[in-house]
């Protein structure tokens, strides 16, 4: 796949730049459209939070009458990174986990999320989705997808910086010892108050947690969910561990894939996180349903389980068609913000598994934009820079040295573009970031609020955290915390049907 570059034609409707509300000109213009186009020296015009033409720059945009014109001499503009899959409430404890070993960090998260589920870690995760908004706008991520314990503790905070993103609450039988009837109205009461609210920028989904904790009956009652909301998209971890298929099959599927499709959820509504263990069946039964999905390379090099598990089938997926879009998942557990890093992480990975040149740039950006976008089901508002879509973008400084010389500009960001590059954020028409000043939020203060909730949390727990890391709770007093029955009856489920399995003639 390749890019092409424009240095003359008009794309898209007449409009003057006289009457927009904002126009950038004479910058560097990544399109990422149908054609992967390229303005050398482009212009891009925003109207009612629409984009309304990209072009080759006219000299009458440099003095336009238009309510912002931004000089994009020496700037690249973008379309905004969208965050296919993370999860944002723990976000305050970013660099606690990133030393432990791999079964104590999941211990020690599990017992929180119990604490989060509760409502008695509200005010952590307040702190969490607004210190996330805080860095996901420092660093281009115009949209999130996130699922949450308790998205609803935090959604307002979140929303308020200015961000698009799509949240809900997990939903689980064999994680959680909470009653599913509480879990199925907690995601009701989140998706009345927020679905479509802040002028259609937050969405609701629906987000079974996984399929190795979630049983039939819990797939059945989601698929009457998503029939009861029809416009919500259906949020998972699909395929992510060997024992996905081994739980379908304790509840009657013959894996995970063929339970979804007899629920009726295995359709284009659907976006899988991870599909490590996929096969080429899983591949094509995925793309014949029209299913996305999330790929998030840095958090299985940071916590591999299994270093002679295959890697995600990202290129076989593809290539059949399916949308893959790239998620930073944990950032807290693999200390990054970075989505332009996921993007590189994605090609070395790939490589070292699978072999050399797996993906090209071009694909690895599209990753990042608009197929992303596709996978969340909003393709054709946002993630490419065309006329009639929503105006979210970004502005990077790129008349600097490491972007010299601008041959192969795709190559250049996914390579190593960083936050830190990002000069300015437009969502939906407004300016949230302006040449590295925050317009809807104060970040000092989102700092204080964090260290104050970190300060509580540790007053409260049994955490601690110093300059050189943090010391969490005894392997006692997280046994106290752990959730006891769903747990318990998810390894019996996985240890029974791996017996089954085991015998001859099964």
């Amino acid at each position: 796949m390749t890019a092409s570059t424009d240095q003359g034609s008009s794309v898209g409707t007449v409009s003057t730049a006289d009457e927009a509300d904002i126009v950038i000109h004479d910058a560097m213009v990544v399109t990422v459209d149908g054609d992967n186009r390229i303005f050398e020296n482009g212009t891009v015009i925003i109207n009612n939070n629409v984009i309304t033409e990209v072009r080759s720059t006219r000299d009458r945009d440099r003095t336009c009458d238009a309510d912002r014109v931004i000089n994009g001499d020496g700037k690249l503009v973008m379309p905004g990174l969208v965050n296919a899959h993370t999860h944002l409430e723990l976000t305050p404890l970013i660099g606690a986990f990133s030393d432990m070993e791999l079964t104590e960090m999941m211990t020690r998260m599990t017992a929180l999320y119990d604490d989060f589920w509760t409502g008695e870690l509200d005010y952590l995760i307040d702190a969490g989705m607004e210190l996330a908004a805080l860095n996901f706008l420092r660093g281009g991520v115009t949209t999130v997808n996130s699922m949450d314990a308790r998205p609803q503790a935090g959604i307002d905070t979140y929303a308020e910086t200015g961000l698009r993103g799509f949240f809900g609450p997990s939903i689980s039988d064999l994680f959680w010892d909470h009653p599913v009837d509480e879990q199925v109205e907690r995601f009701r009461s989140f998706t009345e108050q927020y679905h479509g609210s802040y002028d259609d920028r937050i969405r609701a989904t629906l987000c079974p947690h996984d399929d190795w904790s979630v049983t039939r009956d819990l797939w059945e009652q989601c698929a009457d969910l998503a029939a009861e909301y029809p416009d919500v998209m259906v949020h998972t971890h699909l395929l992510e561990l060997e024992q996905s298929n081994t739980v379908a099959r304790s509840s009657g599927g013959e894996d995970s894939l063929n339970l979804l499709n007899e629920v009726g959820l295995l359709n284009d509504r659907l976006v899988g996180a991870h599909y490590r263990v996929a096969d080429e069946e899983d591949i094509e039964r995925t793309a014949e349903a029209g299913v996305s999905v999330a790929h998030c390379p840095s958090i299985f090099c940071h916590w591999n389980v299994d270093p002679d598990m295959q890697w995600t089938p990202v290129p076989e997926l593809r290539a059949a068609g399916v949308d893959v879009g790239l998620g930073i998942d944990d950032h807290y557990w693999h200390d990054s913000y970075n989505m332009f890093g996921e993007a590189r992480q994605a090609r070395l990975a790939a490589n070292l598994k699978k072999g050399a040149n797996q993906f090209d740039s071009v694909e690895l950006l599209r990753m990042l934009t608009i197929e992303s976008a596709r996978a969340l089901g909003v393709g054709d508002e946002i993630g490419s820079l065309e006329p009639g879509k929503r105006a979210d973008l970004i502005v990077l400084k790129w008349d600097v040295p490491k972007f010299t010389p601008s041959t192969n500009v795709s190559g250049h960001l996914v390579g190593h573009a960083t936050p830190a590059d990002v000069e300015t954020v437009v969502v939906d028409g407004s300016i949230l970031l302006d040449h590295g000043e925050y317009l809807t939020v104060e970040p000092s203060a989102v700092q204080e609020r964090v260290r104050g909730a970190l300060e509580r949390f540790e007053t409260e727990s049994d955490w601690t955290f110093s300059l050189t890391g943090s010391d969490s709770p005894g392997t006692l007093n997280v046994a106290k915390s752990l959730p006891k029955r769903g747990p318990v009856h998810m390894l019996s489920r996985i240890a029974v049907q791996s017996a089954k399995d085991s015998l001859p003639f099964h």
